[in-house]
C-alpha cells in the first residue's frame, strides 16, 4: 500500500500517458547514443578519493519549476563539486520536474544521467533518453520485462526498493544497479537503519548498490558508505546550495 502523495502521483502519470509523445523536444535519437557508465565514473571517483554522489536535480524543494537555464547551471556546478552522476527529476505534478530537462543537462557536462519518474510502462520508456532510469520495484509490474526493455532503448536501469521482498524481485530481475530507498514509499518516514538492513544481502548478490535517501550531510554519507554503498544518490541536502556536495563527497 502506497502513500495517498504517492498514489496521486502514480494516477497522474497514469493521465498523462494517453497523451501523443513530441519527441522533437526530447532527446531520444532514433539510434541511441553510447551509455555512459555509472559504475565507471563511481570507480573514477573513489580513486579521487571521493564517495561517489549521484547529485539530483529536484525542482520540488525550490518549490517552483526551473527557469530558463537553471538545469544547465546546476549540472555544471554538481560537476564541479565533485559529483559522479546526475539525477534529473521529470515528474511534473508533484515534483515540478520535465522531460525537456535531460537533454540540456546530458549536454551540459559528461556524466551519467539518470532519469528518476513513477515509471510503470513501456511506453514511458520513449519519452526520452538517458544513460539511466530508475525502476520502482514496488510499482513496477513485469519488472524483469521492463529491464529488459530499458536496456533495449539503451539505458541502464536502477532498481529501487525498500524491502527484503522487493530486493528479491530486483535481483530476480537481473537488475545490475539497485538503488535502495531509505524512504518508506507507504509512510514517507526515512531510516538510514533501511539500507543497512537489506545492504548485506545486495552485497553477496553482486550488484552495484546506491543509498538513497536521507543523506544530508558528511558523517551521512560516511555511514552508508560503511555500510557498502557504491555511490549515494543525494537532492534535497544539495539543491539549495550545490556547495554542500563538495562537503558531503569529500571532493
Amino acid at each position: 500500500m502506497m502513500h495517498p502523495l504517492i498514489e496521486g502521483i502514480i494516477g497522474a502519470s497514469a493521465s498523462r500517458r494517453g497523451v501523443s509523445i513530441d519527441h522533437s523536444a526530447t532527446d531520444r535519437p532514433a539510434t541511441p547514443p553510447k551509455r555512459r557508465d555509472l559504475i565507471k565514473s563511481a570507480k573514477r571517483a573513489r580513486a579521487e578519493g571521493k564517495i561517489p554522489v549521484i547529485a539530483e536535480i529536484k525542482p520540488r524543494i525550490l518549490s517552483r519549476p526551473l527557469w530558463e537555464g537553471e538545469a544547465k547551471a546546476y549540472a555544471e556546478a554538481y560537476l564541479d563539486m565533485g559529483a559522479c552522476a546526475i539525477s534529473v527529476l521529470t515528474e511534473p505534478t508533484y515534483f515540478l520536474g520535465s522531460l525537456e530537462t535531460l537533454p540540456l543537462v546530458r549536454a551540459a557536462v559528461d556524466l551519467p544521467v539518470l532519469r528518476k519518474d513513477f515509471i510503470v510502462e513501456e511506453v514511458q520508456l520513449d519519452e526520452a533518453y538517458a544513460d539511466l532510469v530508475l525502476l520502482i520495484a514496488g510499482i513496477c509490474p513485469n519488472l524483469s520485462d521492463m529491464v529488459e526493455a530499458a536496456r533495449s532503448r539503451g539505458m541502464e536501469p536502477l532498481v529501487e526498493v525498500h524491502r527484503k521482498e522487493e530486493l528479491e524481485i530486483a535481483l530476480d530481475s537481473g537488475a545490475r544497479i539497485v538503488g535502495i530507498n531509505n524512504r518508506d514509499l507507504s509512510t514517507l518516514d526515512v531510516d538510514l537503519g533501511t539500507f543497512e538492513r537489506l545492504a548485506p544481502r545486495a552485497r553477496d548478490a553482486g550488484v552495484f548498490l546506491v543509498a538513497e535517501s536521507g543523506v544530508h550531510s558528511r558523517d551521512d554519507a560516511i555511514r552508508m558508505a560503511s555500510a557498502g554503498a557504491d555511490a549515494l544518490l543525494i537532492g534535497t541536502a544539495i539543491m539549495k546550495d550545490p556547495r554542500r556536495l563538495k562537503e558531503i563527497c569529500g571532493a
